[in-house]
């Protein structure tokens, strides 16, 4: 009998290269982004003649208040306060609208795909600039004195009202937020339309066939088989539309919502410094996306470890 003269199998070796890993081309790619760094900043102080000064606004960021003896926010981190409000309540309420709309375009019924093609056509086939004026001056300016949200919170108790400002800002301007928040969210949700319309038809007709014949109703199998695979499969597309709506929510700074871009409109009008004042502006901004982007990616990673 022949006997195999091959010793035991050896996995391949994987790389050694991570990620991480610089080349050259990485390295000629950063040099060429700090060449170009260098020419604005330059060009900004020989040709501009702009000589830059930090120092005015720093106190827009903290101050210290003489009446309570300690430091607190001033309008710039009240701004990024009121921006991370206005984008974690507006994913929410864009997230429900979405998921009506979302429905919606995938019934079976006519009518109720008329409705959600036509939200989708209307709000993705406009000018964000155009929605936003629009719905704030001829939509909610109806809708706002109705609700007359900021009068019935004045009337609550002290405790209440002190939550309602943690979770909302404060309650002096609750109405502008609150109106911000729906404008936001209108215009959020014809996005996350989409994303929950792709979801939704990334479920396997045999997953629906199945509850059919094991008897559940159509709400059954749409609250225990559809959604809960659907927004398994929308999650990553929604954490980059978080992301998204942080940057949008610059928008509502045009109808006088104290959010961060507006806030920076104010400082640099005190100030005289726009430069500085738009530059640290645009670095939180990044800043602020680029973690979140970093932390969605991350988790997104785990989870899918999770499913193997």
């Amino acid at each position: 009998m022949q006997t195999s003269s091959s010793g035991p199998r050896v996995a391949p070796r994987k790389s050694s290269r991570s990620r991480w890993d610089w080349g050259w081309l990485d390295g000629l790619l950063l040099l060429a982004v700090a060449v170009v760094i260098g020419l604005l900043v330059w060009r900004t102080d020989a040709v501009f003649k702009y000589q830059w000064k930090w120092s005015g606004i720093w106190p827009f960021i903290v101050r210290f208040d003489e009446a309570s003896g300690r430091w607190v926010t001033n309008l710039l981190v009240d701004g990024l306060l009121t921006t991370l409000r206005l984008a974690f309540w507006g994913i929410l309420l864009a997230g429900v609208i979405g998921t009506v709309m979302g429905l919606a375009r995938t019934s079976k019924r006519l009518l109720f795909r008329l409705i959600g093609g036509g939200y989708v056509m209307f709000i993705r086939n406009i000018p964000p600039i155009v929605f936003v004026f629009v719905f704030v001056y001829f939509i909610a300016s109806q809708i706002m004195p109705v609700l007359a949200i900021g009068n019935r919170v004045q009337t609550l108790p002290a405790f209440w009202q002190s939550t309602i400002a943690v979770l909302f800002g404060p309650v002096r301007l609750i109405d502008n937020f609150m109106l911000g928040l729906l404008c936001l969210s209108v215009f959020s949700g014809a996005y996350v339309t989409e994303i929950v319309r792709a979801g939704i038809q990334s479920v396997p007709a045999s997953q629906i066939e199945a509850g059919n014949s094991l008897g559940f109703s159509k709400l059954d199998i749409l609250r225990f088989i559809v959604l809960p695979q659907a927004w398994r499969n929308v999650l990553p597309p929604m954490a980059g539309q978080f992301i998204q709506l942080i940057k949008d929510s610059s928008l509502v700074s045009l109808v006088s919502i104290q959010e961060l871009t507006f806030s920076a409109q104010d400082v640099q009008v005190t100030t005289q410094r726009v430069f500085e004042v738009f530059v640290f502006v645009a670095v939180v901004y990044f800043i602020l996306c680029l973690s979140l982007s970093r932390l969605f990616a991350h988790l997104e990673r785990r989870h899918a470890r999770a499913l193997k």
